[in-house]
């Protein structure tokens, strides 16, 4: 995406939206754009927008556009063009209003219309949606074209047109025959030429509503400044706002990219895979290739996505990071996403989660539980502890089902080891982990075991926040604990299985590769060795005094299972408050994968934990399999790895999600351990900090990627973005520039418990 814009304010309701585009004032360099990114190899850094020299000297416009609401179906639309250039410049500037194509599909849709109503005014006239008028301020030129796609564009033979690149073609290239000449279509623009002297703004308003009336602008701007006030006071109200204004300016900016993420879905798998009716045949092998098993998958919501340029449509473990985030701002539509990704027609027949359109049977990290309790959790402390039990039973009915596809498909051995694929983290492995092993070899996953883990213990802890009101969840409750002790041992070579993925010497959890000659540990010092520690949970006092049957199967594994109840955490010994800790590492492996994950030579940056330790940029991993030999090297930014296409980027970079997990897993801790529990961080400094005060610390190294502090914010230069990734070494912002979703964790970085100080 090569073009420069940001998302600053929005409310729940959408009563207002504000956003800035830059756009040049030189001819914009398309050309460039594309012949210096082919240039570019796999070692080079994207070729970006500014990099061609054309905002130099200021000679941009700022383009601030801003939605209020005057009442529910009446909005009013300003947009302001700052000319922040050293002389006065000429701009075209097209609002543009049109209906989405649905009548060329076939079937019984009728064709809407749009039409000059009056010199400054459009009327809008659908079956559905009934009669909608657009009025322009000042005295605009009403343009008028058809929204259909112009074959001639496409390798298709020339047709008369208009087509939706009329406007292009009437303004840019002169054609004054390419728009209608008849004043009407569906697809429509009020042009504006516009002169702004240097340094100053024009403002154009416009209105979208069903009000007819001869004076649409009649107090909008007091309707955009009471909507303006309503925005303030609710961002003030928000329960753990930062304390000083450029904390909130982040968490704000933060929260509006994620509600200006939120997009209309549809994806029909049935007629994708036969086309429409009145088009041509889709290619035969369509038929045969990707999502050809999820014909029953039919989807037309609301929902947020990861970026909507660069990702427009729904990741499964996206959607997780996006809700707990949303969950503080809107918990109503945290809730429905959570549900939706559950329902019939989104959830296979097996029970497997929907991927991401190019490939629904992609397996992600199963975080859609953890998800759901943070969701659960945070709208519960917002009502004084009255949680939404109904919404916490409905996702939990339907995850058993995903839990049991997960243990009847990726566990290939039942050993209760999992081998769950790439699980969204692309490259960082030796090889592509969806894909057949190379040499005839299979995976054993240290981190889909772990993910299993957390699975399990994410499970229990909502079938015991549901037995306090139902108490046939105890049997739930007590069957994913025994699941997880189970996974425990195989994790910890205690289940018989003799796959050790704890490496004694290296003291980190390793895949591990079988081969038809024996077994090896890959030694690649990846996020895969620091997911065990995402798999913890506290049992408080209170669970078991009101849980007797739990207690009772509890009281039975001390007793009678030993050898599985002494492998975690030494859950049976009651720490700080008679809690319980349920963890698939002891102190001292915990502390020994920390030592490495806190260690700035390996996975600690300034800016928080990368996905691959640095040690590996001095000391790349290779192995020798099938016909060739295969690397893994430290990358701090994009990967120069083919696999996944040559645009896979976990061998380096710092991801929010895994960070994110990692901390709240450190106050988990914290929580059993207390405060004479110490470790030393940054590893070799001699500074021992409290588990908390660990937390905090990464904390603080993450929200540097959007602070302006002296030296400048790496991430976003003078403006915040929500990176994709960013840079292991410099904080630089990677990938997808407006990644919202996960990426907007940072609000909650910024609060009392987490940023505290800089």
């Amino acid at each position: 995406m090569k073009e420069e814009y940001l998302f600053l304010d929005a409310t729940p309701t959408y009563s207002y939206a504000r956003m800035l585009y830059r756009y040049p004032q030189s001819p914009y360099p398309y050309a460039r754009l594309v012949q210096e990114s082919a240039r570019r190899g796999l070692q080079d850094p994207e070729f970006e927008l500014a990099d061609t020299g054309i905002f130099d000297e200021n000679r941009y416009f700022d383009v601030v556009l801003e939605y209020a609401k005057a009442a529910p179906e009446e909005i009013l639309i300003r947009i302001t063009t700052h000319n922040a250039g050293p002389e006065a410049a000429a701009l075209d500037l097209l609002p543009q209003l049109w209906f989405r194509n649905t009548w060329s599909w076939g079937g019984h849709m009728e064709k809407p219309n749009l039409d000059q109503w009056g010199p400054r005014t459009m009327i809008a006239e659908h079956t559905q949606l009934g009669r909608m008028f657009l009025y322009c301020d000042a005295d605009p030129e009403l343009l008028f074209t058809e929204n259909e796609t112009n074959p001639g564009r496409h390798g298709g033979p020339a047709a008369a047109g208009p087509f939706k690149d009329a406007f292009h073609e009437y303004v840019v290239e002169g054609r004054g025959n390419a728009i209608s000449p008849h004043g009407r279509g569906t697809k429509a623009a009020a042009r504006y030429r516009l002169s702004v002297d240097a340094g100053a703004s024009v403002a154009v308003r416009l209105r979208l509503g069903r009000t007819e009336t001869d004076a649409p602008f009649e107090g909008f701007a007091e309707s955009v400044g009471a909507r303006l006030s309503e925005v303030n006071a609710f961002y003030e109200s928000l329960a753990g706002a930062a304390d000083d204004p450029q904390r909130r300016d982040i968490q704000r900016q933060a929260w509006a990219g994620l509600l200006w993420s939120k997009q209309y879905y549809h994806y029909d798998v049935a007629r994708w895979l036969r086309g429409d009716p009145t088009r041509p045949p889709p290619p035969a092998g369509r038929a045969r290739g990707r999502n050809r098993g999820w014909e029953h998958l039919n989807n037309a919501d609301i929902i947020s996505m990861p970026d909507t340029w660069e990702y427009p449509w729904y990741a499964a473990w996206d959607l997780a990071f996006h809700c707990v985030a949303l969950a503080e701002l809107d918990p109503e539509f945290a809730k429905k996403q959570l549900l939706l990704l559950t329902r019939e027609w989104y959830m296979h027949p097996s029970g497997q989660l929907p991927a991401y359109e190019w490939s629904l049977g992609d397996v992600n990290p199963p975080v859609h539980a953890w998800g759901t309790w943070r969701v659960y959790e945070i709208d519960r402390d917002r009502h004084g502890g009255r949680g939404d039990t109904v919404f916490l039973e409905r996702v939990f009915q339907k995850l058993l089902l995903n839990f049991t596809w997960w243990v009847n498909r990726k566990d290939s051995d039942d050993l209760n080891v999992f081998q769950g694929g790439f699980l969204g983290l692309d490259n960082i492995g030796v090889f592509d982990r969806s894909e057949e092993i190379p040499g005839d070899g299979h995976l054993d996953q240290a981190d889909g075991t772990a993910w299993m883990a957390m699975y399990s213990l994410n499970l229990l802890r909502i079938a015991l926040e549901l037995a306090r009101t139902n108490p046939i969840y105890q049997d739930m409750a007590t069957k994913f604990f025994e699941h997880f002790l189970y996974i425990a041992a195989a994790l910890n070579d205690l289940g018989g299985a003799g796959i050790e993925f704890w490496d004694s010497e290296d003291e980190f959890f390793y895949d591990v590769l079988h081969k038809p000659d024996g077994a090896v540990s890959l030694r690649v010092r990846s996020l895969v060795g620091l997911v065990p520690l995402f798999a913890v949970e506290i049992l408080e006092p209170g669970h078991l005094a009101a849980l007797p049957e739990f207690r009772k199967r509890l009281e039975w594994f001390e007793a009678h299972r030993p050898d599985l109840a002494g492998l975690v955490s030494r859950w049976q010994e009651r720490g700080q408050g008679q809690r319980r800790l349920l963890s698939l590492v002891r102190a001292h492996r915990m502390k020994c994968v920390l030592r490495r994950a806190l260690d700035e030579t390996e996975f600690l940056s300034d800016f928080g934990v990368r996905s691959l330790s640095r040690y590996h940029l001095d000391h790349p991993y290779r192995i020798q399999m099938g016909d060739g030999e295969h690397v893994v090297r430290y990358r701090a930014a994009e990967s120069d790895s083919r696999m996944f296409g040559g645009n896979s980027n976990w061998r380096g970079p710092i991801w929010f999600p895994v960070n994110h997990l990692l901390i709240e897993s450190l106050h988990k801790f914290h929580a059993y351990y207390g405060d004479d529990f110490r470790v030393e961080c940054p590893t070799g400094s001699g500074t021992l900090l409290t588990l908390e005060e660990v937390a905090d610390e990464l904390c603080r190294r993450l929200a540097r990627l959007c602070r302006a502090d002296p030296g400048g914010r790496p991430a976003a230069g003078d403006h915040v973005l929500f990176h994709e990734y960013f840079d292991g070494d410099t904080g630089a912002g990677l990938g997808a520039s407006h990644q919202t979703g996960w990426t907007a964790l940072v609000a909650g970085m910024l609060g009392p418990r987490g940023e505290t100080s800089s």
